[in-house]
């Protein structure tokens, strides 16, 4: 069975947040590493380091969830609870990648506006 355009349309969705939650985390860190240069115990920035970097883990982690549920369900003969099961996990995944999206802009907004 072929799979389904919901599924290939959620897959193009999670790359497409996860990238721009990757590129938020990039641009973040580079904003904090020039403060942390200045200011190189300040724990509040610290913080915000270590959560950019989580954000950029969580985008690698689950990019490799992602491929591994393509992957399972590219099969020419994918039954249909397989696809259900994929599509439900890719929902889920949906949930998290959004919340972490959000997270990483709001880092960056943060540290671009000086707060």
């Amino acid at each position: 069975m072929a799979i389904p355009s919901e599924i290939i349309a959620l897959l193009e969705r999670l790359n497409q947040e996860l990238e721009q939650a990757e590129q938020d985390a990039t641009e973040g860190l580079s904003l904090v590493r020039q403060r942390l240069s200045r200011f190189p115990t300040n724990v509040l920035l610290l913080q915000i380091f270590g959560a950019l970097n989580n954000i950029i883990l969580f985008v690698e982690i689950y990019r490799g969830r992602i491929q591994s549920i393509e992957a399972r369900i590219s099969s020419e003969n994918t039954s249909t609870e397989i696809l259900q099961e994929a599509g439900e996990d890719l929902g889920a995944i949906l949930g998290r990648v959004l919340e972490v999206k959000i997270n990483a802009w709001n880092l960056k907004n943060r540290l671009e506006n000086g707060q």
